[in-house]
């Protein structure tokens, strides 16, 4: 099981790392959790460099992506080169996008009729997209969700596991990761976003 976070120059490090912090609370045979990148190295908005670990050729048959967002999305999403490489298949898979990776998913055309999550900031360029935006911090429909805020990447990463292992192990993850005297009230508000999209795609 593969989940790639799509990571570019300029990235914000709340959005990629603390999604890659929780969904590797995971702990199964060939669960693979990787910072995903069009370069062999990237540099974070505050200059911290990272090696991505998977290309966006691998990202392409990943189980489920994230979107990163950063100050340089718009920028990509104008770059035919590296768009043509995101090529991503929601009926296959799990796609979620985060703040101005939302613009990304617009841009690709996967969103359609989905209305979606972003950051204040990059509200108006997915609006201008053709997308509506919502005020809240997550919202999921079928394989795709988007999250707006950088602390509500830790709901994506919740419901990537929720979706691919289960509900009690998106719980486990989120009560490792929650602050002391504060972990029920942290997984219930997590479990309360996701749990009942994770029932319905489960089916009957």
């Amino acid at each position: 099981m593969h989940i790639a976070i799509l990571t570019f120059d300029g990235f914000n490090e709340l959005d990629s790392l603390i999604a890659l912090g929780i969904l590797n609370r995971v702990k199964q045979p060939n669960w693979r959790v990787s910072l995903a990148s069009p370069t062999r190295q990237v540099r974070s908005m505050n200059g911290v460099h990272i090696e991505a670990q998977a290309t966006l050729a691998e990202a392409r048959s990943a189980d489920a992506v994230i979107v990163g967002s950063g100050l340089l999305t718009r920028d990509i999403v104008k770059d035919p080169t590296v768009m043509a490489e995101l090529r991503f298949d929601s009926t296959k898979q799990l796609l979620g996008a985060q703040c101005s990776g939302t613009l990304v998913l617009a841009k690709l055309g996967l969103l359609g009729n989905i209305p979606a999550c972003t950051d204040l900031i990059t509200k108006p360029w997915v609006e201008e997209a053709g997308v509506t935006v919502l005020n809240q911090p997550l919202f999921i429909k079928g394989n795709i969700a988007t999250a707006g805020g950088c602390l509500a990447s830790q709901y994506l990463a919740a419901w990537i596991i929720a979706r691919l292992v289960g509900i009690d192990a998106a719980a486990s993850a989120m009560h490792y990761v929650a602050p002391v005297g504060e972990k029920e009230e942290y997984v219930q508000r997590a479990m309360r976003h996701i749990e009942s999209h994770v029932q319905a795609s489960a089916g009957p």
